[in-house]
């Protein structure tokens, strides 16, 4: 058989970026890859550049130029891979494969980063006319080139065909260690290790999770942004100075991928000025709404998440950079507030420990928002495979996932992170430090909102008794909207005749 017969493994539509990587990792890993895009210089592209790197003749990458002809060079049952934006192009895209003859037992995948609900329906819309799996894919185009984390779900069929494939081609993690193997060449295979990818569950639970995975991913990065502001505004060090800290950080608990980059980021010079890079950058945040769809889905379920939410007005509000210069010069910041050379140190320790305890809180309410979640929606979430599938790929990947994957291995229903035994120690034993940067950090007038908020939800989370029975005594107040009573049997309804002389008790 010619090669220009050749029936392909896998389909794959959407040659951008995390599309084009995702096809050469695939390929790398033993599959031919029919590929399509509506841009044909897209295609030619893909095709080259495999070619280059695989530096043989046998074609692994086949280009297509339109639904059927991608259809025409599968192996049936057909298996393509999605990787467009959400919303309505993974719409036409499916609304072009039904014209193009695909057929019930043919299954897509959308790797984009759908909105779960929205994913809840397309499988329900397409259900008769093939499967539409989902996989959520974090990790950026390195990890989609050199191996991602993976979060599928949907019909379990679907992922016994898929499986095989996702575990090839995500990242691996050693099984003593926890830590990310490395793979970083084109042709390079792991075949070793524990795979990033796990099936979640039913339509929709997999881009939920990744939807989360994103929310700590922007609370995360605002926690060390603020370290990076505090750093410089505060201590008046120089970006480079503060690389040097964060890599000294890097080697103990804060070991992530997002402090390693922002190491590389502060040390980064503008050729064109010759400053550092980090001071012409104009400092407006861009988002693309999953940090602000999980700070939604955590106001439905009700689920507290202050500083998920707080990174994401910290995005917002950097848009407003005219407003914000216009008020530096009507608002007054606080008196100096320098802190001693002698004392400088022990600033940093203690900002140290502020950025760790956040970091716990904003993890505990991201996995605290999943299990709710699934409580409503009916999943049953793996809470430690979770855990490990963010170990290497994704963005958020830290040493400290080891310690979430461990605590919910010991507790499977573990309500919140915070009441893990090891966690309670970490937050216990580093509580006054945190407490002493965010008195200092105050002082300076240097915003600070998702260390500081992680603080206050701290203290709330373990504070028995909090001032919502004045709240509630308000509410029955100008609504009558009843109270319960500590002494009374939970569920008991009361209300209080507030306009009467002697405000008596009624029972409800």
């Amino acid at each position: 058989m010619s090669q220009d017969n050749v029936l392909c493994d896998i389909g794959f539509i959407g040659l951008g970026v995390m599309g084009k990587n995702l096809v050469l990792n695939l390929a790398d890993n033993g599959y031919s890859i029919a590929a399509f895009d509506l841009s044909n210089e897209k295609v030619s592209d893909a095709v080259a550049q495999d070619k280059a790197e695989s530096g043989s003749e046998q074609a692994r990458v086949h280009g297509c130029f339109s639904y059927t002809e991608l259809l025409s060079k599968l192996k049936p049952p057909h298996l393509i891979v999605l990787s467009v934006p959400a919303g309505e192009p993974v719409d036409q895209v499916c609304e072009s494969l039904v014209g193009a003859g695909i057929q019930p037992d043919d299954i897509v995948i959308d790797t984009g980063n759908s909105l779960w609900v929205d994913t809840v329906e397309r499988e329900q819309k397409y259900k008769n006319k093939f499967i539409l799996f989902s996989s959520a894919v974090s990790g950026g185009e390195v990890g989609a080139r050199f191996g991602p984390s993976l979060m599928p779900s949907g019909s379990p069929y679907a992922w016994t065909r898929v499986k095989p494939i996702w575990e090839a081609i995500s990242a691996k993690v050693d099984e003593q260690t926890g830590k990310p193997i490395e793979r970083t060449k084109p042709g390079q295979v792991v075949n070793h290790g524990e795979p990033c990818a796990a099936y979640i569950g039913p339509a929709g639970a997999g881009h939920f999770v990744k939807m989360v995975h994103n929310g700590i991913e922007y609370a995360d990065m605002q926690i060390i942004c603020e370290a990076y502001h505090i750093l410089r505004e505060g201590l008046g060090l120089s970006p480079n100075e503060i690389a040097d800290i964060f890599e000294q950080w890097n080697k103990g608990p804060l070991d992530s991928y997002l402090t390693e980059i922002s190491v590389e980021v502060l040390r980064q010079q503008d050729q064109e000025t010759q400053k550092p890079l980090v001071d012409v950058i104009l400092d407006k945040a861009g988002q693309k709404g999953t940090g602000l769809w999980t700070a939604i889905s955590s106001l439905e379920v009700g689920c507290p998440a202050p500083t998920i939410a707080q990174a994401v007005f910290a995005r917002s509000i950097s848009s407003f950079k005219e407003n914000r210069v216009a008020s530096q010069a009507l608002l007054n910041g606080p008196a100096p507030y320098d802190i001693a050379e002698s004392d400088k140190e022990s600033f940093i320790e203690n900002l140290h420990d502020a950025i760790y305890c956040a970091k716990i809180c904003a993890y505990a309410q991201g996995f605290q928002l999943m299990k709710l979640a699934a409580k409503e929606h009916g999943w049953t979430l793996d809470f430690a495979s979770i855990a490990k599938i963010w170990r290497a790929g994704c963005i958020i990947r830290a040493v400290f996932l080891q310690s979430i994957t461990d605590a919910f291995t010991r507790d499977p229903d573990l309500d919140n992170l915070m009441m893990d035994e090891f966690f309670v120690e970490q937050l216990n034993n580093n509580q006054a430090n945190w407490r002493k940067a965010v008195a200092d950090v105050t002082m300076m007038g240097i915003p600070a909102g998702a260390i500081a908020s992680s603080l206050s939800y701290f203290d709330s989370m373990r504070l028995g008794t909090l001032p919502a029975n004045l709240l509630q005594g308000q509410r029955d107040f100008f609504g009558a909207h009843t109270f319960e009573r500590v002494d009374k049997p939970a569920g008991e309804k009361y209300h209080v005749e507030w306009a009467e002389p002697g405000r008596p008790l009624i029972k409800l």
